[in-house]
C-alpha cells in the first residue's frame, strides 16, 4: 500500500471502548468510520428528556486510579470538569449500614491497614469480628494469578460459594459484599465469578488506602465534557468520520478469510441498507449482545471466528436509569449512595446521587429552560429485569415512598415535578462463573478484527483496572488500534505517524502485597509437589 494512503477502520460502538480504539487510529494517521446506534455519538448534542431537561444513562464515577482518562483530560486541555473527591454511604432497611470516607485525606497507611483504621468507626452496625471474617478473601487474592490454571479454578466457581469456603460470615457477606457486588459488576455474589469478583475488590477497595476515592462530572454530562472534545479534534484533525443512528448488520471477509473487506450497515431511523467498502480491518467495540447479533449475521466470519460466536452467546444484565427533579431541596448527607437489601430493590442493587450537590455550581444546566425548584436526584438499577417490568410511574412511587426516605424523610413531603424513567436491556457485560474463557479476546482469529472493552480478554496486554470500568474499556479501545499497528495489518499516511498509543500503568502493587504474592506462590508450588494444587478451593473442585 503506498505509504501517503492511509488504511481504513470501521471501529463499531462509541463508548469509551471505541473512542479509545479511534484515538488510537486517528493519531496513526489511519482514516477511521466510527458507527454506533445512538443519534448522535459524540456528545456534541445532548441527551434530553421530553420537557428539555438534560439525562444522561447511569450516572458513573472516575477513581483514583484512572490515569489514561485523567491524561485525557489533561491532552485535552478540559481544565477543571470533576468534583472534588467525595464521600458515599450504604443504606439498608434497618438504615445507615456504612460510610466511606475521602481515604486520600487521612494519614496513608500500608493496604489493607489503612482502610481498616479510616473506617474503624464508619460501620454503624457490622460488628469487628465479621469484619475481621474477610481476611481468608485477602490471603486468596494473593493466590489468584499465581498460575492461569489457578486463575480458572477461581473463575470456574462463584464468590458466594468462595466466600463460603473462606468462612466469611454471613452478615459481611449479606451486609456488605452483596451491596457491593451489585454496584460494581451488577450481579448478586450467587451469580459472579469468584475471580472477577477478587480482581475487582482488588482494584477498588485493596490495592491502596486511596484506591476507592472518587469523583464525578461537575457540569453537564461525561459525553458533553469528555467525547465531545476528543470527537472535535479527531474529526477536525485526523481522519476520522461519524455515523450516528447507524448499525452495523454484517461483516463480509475475503475469499480466502483472511481478512474483512466491508461492513454493512443498517439505519436506525429509516432501516436503509449501506455498505462500508474498502475496509481494511475492524474494532468490535461492543457487548455480548451486540455481538451475537452481528455474528449470526456474518456467517462466514462467524465461521472464521468461532471465539466471537461463544462470546455473544454471554448473557448480560438489564439497567433501568431515573431522574427525578423535585420541587423543593433535601439535604443528604452524602452526594452518592447505595441502596441493598429493600424489598422494593426485588434483587437489584440501586444507587442514588444528589446531582444538585455534585453540580452545585451549574443548577440552571440541571433544569434546561425551566426555573430552578429543588433537587435533581439520579438513581440507577442493575440487574434490574424486575425493575424495568414495572411502570414507570411504578419505579418513581418506589423511589419516593420506600426507598429514598429510608436515608432522609423530607423525601416524603417532597413532590416530583418532572421525571425520566429509561431501560437499557442487555446493556452491561455478565462476569459469570466459567465465562472468562468465553469472553472475545484482544486480538481474534481473523487478523483484521479485534475486539475492544471492558469484557475484553487482553492477553499479555492485559491492564491492571478491572472489573466493569470506564478506565478498562478506553484503555482497552487504545490497545486495540496499537494492535493493529504493532502487527502491520493496518498503516497511517506516513511511517513515523503509524506509532502505537501510549498507554499509562496504573499504580505499582504496594510492596507488602508484592512480598506476600511472592510468598504465597512459593509456599503453593512447594504444596503442589505433595498434590494439594487449590488449598482455598478444597473440596470444590
Amino acid at each position: 500500500m503506498p505509504s501517503n494512503t492511509p488504511s481504513h477502520v470501521v471501529v463499531i460502538g462509541a463508548g469509551w471502548a471505541g473512542w479509545g480504539a479511534a484515538k488510537s487510529l486517528c493519531q496513526a494517521g489511519v482514516r477511521v468510520t466510527l458507527i454506533d446506534g445512538v443519534k448522535d455519538p459524540t456528545g456534541s448534542t445532548p441527551l434530553t428528556t421530553p420537557s428539555g431537561k438534560p439525562f444522561e444513562a447511569g450516572t458513573r464515577g472516575f477513581w483514583k486510579d484512572y490515569p489514561n482518562i485523567n491524561a485525557l483530560t489533561e491532552e485535552l486541555q478540559l481544565g477543571e470538569i470533576f468534583t472534588e473527591f467525595t464521600t458515599s454511604a450504604f443504606w439498608s432497611p434497618d438504615g445507615l449500614e456504612a460510610s466511606a470516607p475521602v481515604f486520600g485525606d487521612g494519614p496513608q497507611l500500608p493496604s489493607p491497614l489503612g482502610q481498616a483504621f479510616a473506617t474503624f468507626n464508619n460501620f454503624k452496625r457490622l460488628p469487628v469480628a465479621d469484619r475481621l471474617s474477610i481476611a481468608g478473601l485477602l490471603v486468596a487474592m494473593l493466590d489468584l494469578n499465581r498460575n492461569n490454571a489457578v486463575y480458572q479454578q477461581y473463575d470456574g466457581i462463584d464468590a458466594l460459594t468462595l466466600f463460603k469456603q473462606l468462612r466469611i460470615s454471613d452478615r459481611m457477606i449479606n451486609e456488605f459484599l452483596r451491596p457491593i457486588l451489585l454496584v460494581g459488576l451488577f450481579k448478586p455474589p450467587e451469580e459472579l465469578s469468584a475471580a472477577v469478583t477478587m480482581e475487582l475488590l482488588y482494584y477498588y477497595a485493596l490495592a491502596h488506602q486511596d484506591s476507592f476515592d472518587v469523583r464525578w462530572i461537575k457540569r453537564k454530562s461525561i459525553a458533553e465534557q469528555l467525547l465531545a472534545p476528543l470527537s472535535q479534534r479527531l474529526r477536525h484533525q485526523h481522519h476520522l468520520e461519524v455515523l450516528g443512528g447507524t448499525l452495523a448488520s454484517r461483516l463480509n471477509v475475503s475469499p480466502n478469510g483472511t481478512s474483512v473487506t466491508s461492513v454493512e450497515t443498517l439505519s436506525v431511523s429509516t432501516g436503509r441498507s449501506a455498505v462500508i467498502k474498502a475496509v481494511d480491518a475492524v474494532v468490535l467495540a461492543v457487548g455480548a449482545k451486540g455481538m451475537g447479533a452481528l455474528m449470526a449475521n456474518s456467517p462466514e466470519c462467524a465461521a472464521l471466528s468461532p471465539e466471537l460466536v461463544q462470546a455473544g452467546h454471554l448473557n448480560a444484565i438489564d439497567v433501568v436509569s431515573v431522574r427525578l427533579w423535585l420541587d423543593r431541596k433535601v439535604p443528604v448527607a452524602d452526594p452518592a449512595n447505595v441502596l441493598s437489601r429493600f424489598p422494593a430493590l426485588q434483587g437489584s442493587g440501586a444507587t442514588f446521587f444528589m446531582l444538585d450537590q455534585l453540580q452545585a455550581d451549574s443548577q440552571q444546566e440541571l433544569w434546561g429552560a425551566d426555573p430552578v425548584q429543588g433537587s435533581v436526584v439520579a438513581s440507577d438499577f442493575y440487574n434490574a429485569s424486575v425493575i424495568a417490568a414495572q411502570s414507570d410511574q411504578e419505579i418513581v412511587d418506589s423511589l419516593m415512598q420506600e426507598l429514598l426516605p429510608m436515608v432522609q424523610p423530607a423525601f416524603r413531603t417532597a413532590q416530583v415535578v418532572d421525571q425520566e424513567v429509561r431501560r437499557y436491556p442487555g446493556s452491561v457485560s455478565l462476569f459469570s462463573p466459567g465465562s472468562f474463557q468465553q469472553r472475545p479476546p484482544l486480538e481474534t482469529s481473523v487478523a483484521s478484527i479485534v475486539c475492544a472493552g471492558d469484557w475484553v480478554r487482553m492477553g499479555d496486554r492485559e491492564f491492571g483496572a478491572k472489573g466493569l470500568c470506564q478506565e478498562r474499556a478506553y484503555v482497552c479501545g487504545l490497545e486495540a488500534g496499537n494492535s493493529l499497528l504493532r502487527r502491520e495489518i493496518i498503516s497511517g499516511t506516513t511511517p513515523s505517524q503509524a506509532l502505537p498509543h501510549p498507554v499509562i500503568p496504573i499504580r505499582a502493587d504496594e510492596p507488602q502485597v508484592v512480598l506476600g504474592r511472592t510468598i504465597n506462590k512459593r509456599v503453593m508450588d512447594q504444596l503442589e509437589l505433595f498434590g494439594l494444587k487449590y488449598p482455598w478451593l478444597m473440596g470444590l473442585s
